[in-house]
């Protein structure tokens, strides 16, 4: 892959077209509450299908797993879902077992207001760890949605998910299968806690396509390890994190192995997966300027991606980022406490198209433009090991001064 190849995608800027993705796919209403969970605005949503999907999901791998992943990973193990039900506000995260009563509780209130199975639910949550969620509010605020269900509120449920997120996240992919014009919608929301392992932030993916619950999730898989598992704001993974996907199977003929048609399924679910993803590192929380990562030359790929994951970081790296500094110095020392066994003395770096060092070194170099370099849009940074043919990539943001004002005061 060129660094072209993986550049962010220009629907990384909120696309019109895009709203109300996530009920553009045949077979799904949405809707959106106030519930009182967070001090003003919706902080609600449901997505319900108009029968039982396909699903399959990613999930963190932090350790301290939130109740919400503890209850959905269960009810998602059978590859069927019918119905999804986020609040924002709460995390339901360290809140032992009574979390996982009241995240079990949503899942039963949530079945019987739409007319489902509770194990038919996906639960999820997002906000303040360590506080236990308001059931009473919950439980009026899911009647209040279900009452309210229909295909217009897509834009609504997308926006009631947010916390810090200064704008909502949405993509839709359009692709052909069987003859027919098939949709991936998507919603998600993520600023801040951004450095994803096998799953990110909450995103939610629909499509009216028909798959095989095996299939979907390999390809949910390979469509979050090209996308959401390549951008970090932070470096932090969150206790909440989960992708989930519903297929409603309402058009087209059924996907049930490998070939043309399931690959152009993947193909756009990773589209959707990316511009979602795109969005997330843009409004990543404070950010000002965006940057690409790319190494190349490396032994391995993992060592290429660890590599760029060190550089992306950097909080030396994303101030420099912050500054239009073209400090390459800084990148040089991140690749060089990576973890991966680089021999400096033959590491190139550019900044843009202009080649800052050379085995491990100065080499002479316009200065001028290596500071326009550093204010481009994004800011393109690659990393050339020299050492053997595979290469990583990973998208970041600049830390600033609003970052540092939001986490400090996240809580209060």
């Amino acid at each position: 892959m060129s660094m072209s190849e993986c550049r962010l995608p220009a629907m990384a800027r909120e696309d019109p077209e895009a709203k109300g993705a996530i009920t553009a796919p045949a077979g799904f209403r949405a809707a959106a509450v106030a519930a009182g969970i967070k001090p003003e605005g919706a902080d609600l949503a449901l997505l319900v299908a108009d029968r039982t999907c396909a699903a399959a999901a990613v999930f963190t791998t932090n350790r301290a797993q939130a109740a919400p992943v503890v209850v959905s990973r269960e009810h998602l193990a059978s590859g069927r879902a019918r119905a999804v039900v986020v609040n924002a506000g709460c995390a339901n995260a360290a809140t032992g077992e009574e979390g996982v009563a009241d995240a079990r509780e949503m899942a039963v209130v949530t079945a019987q207001a739409v007319g489902c199975l509770p194990p038919e639910v996906v639960v999820a949550s997002t906000g303040v760890i360590g506080t236990r969620l308001p059931m009473k509010e919950l439980r009026s605020g899911i009647a209040r949605a279900a009452d309210r269900l229909s295909r217009e509120a897509g834009a609504e449920a997308a926006r009631a998910i947010l916390t810090t997120d200064t704008r909502p996240k949405e993509a839709q992919v359009r692709f052909s299968l069987g003859g027919e014009t098939l949709t991936v919608g998507a919603m998600a929301k993520g600023a801040g806690m951004i450095a994803p392992r096998m799953a990110t932030l909450l995103a939610f993916f629909t499509t009216d396509a028909a798959i095989e619950p095996g299939l979907l999730r390999r390809a949910l898989r390979d469509a979050v390890g090209a996308s959401l598992n390549r951008v970090t704001v932070d470096g932090d993974t969150s206790t909440n994190d989960m992708a989930v996907v519903l297929a409603s199977g309402a058009r087209a003929r059924p996907v049930q192995t490998e070939g043309a048609d399931y690959d152009g399924f993947r193909e756009a679910l990773s589209e959707a997966a990316r511009r979602i993803a795109g969005l997330i590192v843009r409004d990543g929380e404070g950010a000002t300027r965006m940057a690409e990562v790319r190494v190349e030359g490396a032994r391995e790929e993992a060592e290429a991606d660890r590599v760029a994951r060190t550089v992306a970081d950097s909080p030396l790296v994303k101030t420099a980022l912050h500054g239009g500094d073209p400090n390459w110095g800084r990148i040089l020392a991140a690749v060089g406490r990576s973890g991966v066994a680089v021999d400096i003395d033959r590491v190139d770096l550019f900044l843009g198209d202009v080649w800052v060092a050379e085995s491990g070194q100065a080499r002479g170099y316009d200065e001028t433009a290596a500071r326009r370099a550093m204010l481009e849009d994004p800011v393109r940074i690659l990393v050339r090991l020299n050492q053997g043919r595979a290469a990583g990539w990973i998208w970041t943001c600049d830390f600033s001064h609003g970052y540092v004002d939001i986490n400090a005061h996240y809580r209060s």
